[in-house]
């Protein structure tokens, strides 16, 4: 591995994207086609122009895996070229002897401020797939909805209890989603109603990005699973809880978690997570043989949620922590896999609503106002039991250790007021 001496691009003290991180994106200039990019500091790196160069020569890569839409091309050459990549691009920008030092021409061609870039969804997600794996969280939801003595079902600490999602509604950061509309019945009446939303929330998540395709049939060991991860990122699965309340019987969400979710557009690789590596909660009863694992399968992110009000004011209204899932990616892969289920490159899996024990990191306003009987007061004054129109909430997420630190950015998103339909 590459050792880190410097770096030639100014990195502010609290920045996510310090030299130890070298995440992937897709970006676009000035209406230009969209090309992969690093960000380092607050500056945007043109890969396509670095491999035009022939400043990333013997990566295993070409140009034109960097002038794509997609990070999906560039994933698939496998994890020895994302390695190969990222020491480069260390190389490149922090070691004296760097062909860009003197090159301020190139250095030029290459680099843009952040603000002067349009950055768009990396992914091409073929298939998501959402998983239910903090043990607080579901422990909140079935003191809430079933019984307060045995919340959990009886399946819950046995499998990863997931469900396959609808992919076309993922967005990036920064994509304002309409409140939906749909069927909920009210106070359990005697039949339902049409309209809007009345309980749209967040959920707090972190979603894995898959970097091999695998044959119908194959499965993927937890020892194996982490070579086919390719990097993870911050991931807001909007719900609509009272939409799904009436509609979740007995087949699972649909409309009330397929209308919107939304991605940080930057994909931060496991090689940048490495040194924040922790064991997850323990495991009682030991699942069976092959969800069982060794090593350290968690890492300690930090996450924040912010609700902005349209008047501009930001609440900080959850604190939270990755390594509180109960039930970790390797074993979600393995699961997801065992019967032979097959994955492809750029699928996402998201972790589901992170919690923590304490109210103030629990990961949605469902159990932050817990049932609407516990508003929350924001800043400016306003209280809140779940989303209103034109709110909008910021997902932050880092890992910090030793003086390194590695973040995520953002994933933003305003609600809009539901679009009328015509009945």
């Amino acid at each position: 591995m590459y050792e880190i001496k410097d770096t030639l691009i100014p990195i502010p003290d609290d920045s996510d994207f310090t030299l130890h991180n070298i995440p992937f994106g897709v970006m676009r200039r000035d209406h230009s086609q969209p090309v992969v990019a690093t960000r380092i500091g607050n500056t945007a790196i043109d890969l396509h122009a670095l491999a035009m160069n022939h400043l990333l020569d013997d990566t295993g890569t070409s140009p034109g895996v960097f002038r794509q839409p997609v990070l999906n091309p560039f994933i698939a050459l496998g994890q020895p070229v994302w390695r190969a990549v990222r020491q480069r691009l260390i190389y490149l920008f922090s070691d004296p002897d760097s062909p860009l030092v003197s090159n301020h021409h190139l250095f030029s061609q290459i680099a843009t401020p952040i603000h002067g870039v349009e950055m768009l969804m990396p992914l091409h997600v073929g298939d998501y797939t959402d998983f239910y794996s903090s043990l607080e969280h579901a422990t909140n939801v079935g003191i809430m909805f079933r019984d307060a003595s045995n919340p959990l079902l009886p399946n819950w600490k046995h499998i990863p209890v997931g469900y396959h999602g609808r992919s076309s509604s993922i967005v990036v950061s920064g994509t304002p989603v309409h409140r939906p509309n749909g069927q909920t019945n009210p106070d359990n009446s005697p039949s339902p109603v049409f309209g809007p939303s009345r309980q749209v929330d967040f959920e707090l998540e972190m979603a894995f990005v898959t970097g091999i395709s695998t044959r119908l049939g194959d499965s993927i060991s937890t020892d194996d699973a982490e070579k086919a991860i390719f990097g993870m990122v911050l991931f807001n699965d909007l719900s609509a809880r009272d939409i799904q309340k009436w509609e979740y019987v007995p087949l699972g969400p649909f409309l009330g978690k397929n209308f919107g979710s939304i991605v940080s557009p930057w994909v931060v690789t496991l090689d940048a997570l490495e040194p924040f590596r922790v064991q997850g909660p323990p495991q009682d009863p030991s699942p069976l043989p092959y969800l069982q694992f060794t090593g350290k399968k968690s890492f300690d992110i930090h996450l924040e949620v912010a609700i902005k009000t349209p008047q501009g004011t930001e609440t900080a209204v959850c604190r939270s922590n990755f390594r509180h899932l109960y039930w970790n990616m390797a074993q979600q892969l393995a699961h997801h896999t065992v019967n032979g289920c097959n994955i492809n490159v750029g699928d996402l899996y998201g972790s589901g609503t992170i919690s923590g024990h304490e109210a103030g990191s629990f990961g949605s306003m469902l159990e932050l106002a817990w049932k609407e009987t516990r508003p929350i007061t924001l800043a400016d004054g306003t209280s809140r039991t779940f989303l209103n129109d034109h709110d909008t909430v910021i997902i932050r997420g880092f890992a910090k250790t030793n003086g390194i630190r590695v973040g995520f950015g953002e994933a933003v998103t305003t609600i809009l007021p539901a679009k009328p339909i015509a009945l």
